[in-house]
């Protein structure tokens, strides 16, 4: 598996932002590269996610009895999270998306 900064995973990774902002629809490798960038961008949150729930797990068996008061930051960082973690695509940006006016 390729690391963070290898030439492989470099050139995998998307260079578009992850909305339809400026993308033709008649060009099909913008358009794959836009949607790619949407559904990374969704997973990495999922992932963000899955992560501090971990942590949360560790410090609730550390803790015990006081996890209430010790585990309070991470509890409140996952329910934030939560709000972003699922991964719903990238079919409703692209049917609804509105054209900023210049």
């Amino acid at each position: 598996m390729p690391t963070s900064e290898s030439p492989l995973f470099l050139a995998k990774k998307p260079k578009v932002p992850p909305n339809f902002e400026g993308v033709d629809y008649a060009d099909t490798y913008r358009l794959k590269a836009a949607q790619d960038s949407i559904i990374r961008e969704q997973w990495v949150k999922s992932m963000m996610a899955r992560l501090i729930r971990d942590e949360l797990g560790k410090c609730y068996a550390k803790e015990g009895v006081g996890h209430l008061e010790k585990c309070g930051g991470l509890r409140e960082r996952y329910f934030e999270a939560l709000k972003h973690a699922k991964v719903r695509g990238y079919l409703f940006e692209q049917q609804n998306y509105i054209p900023k006016e210049q």
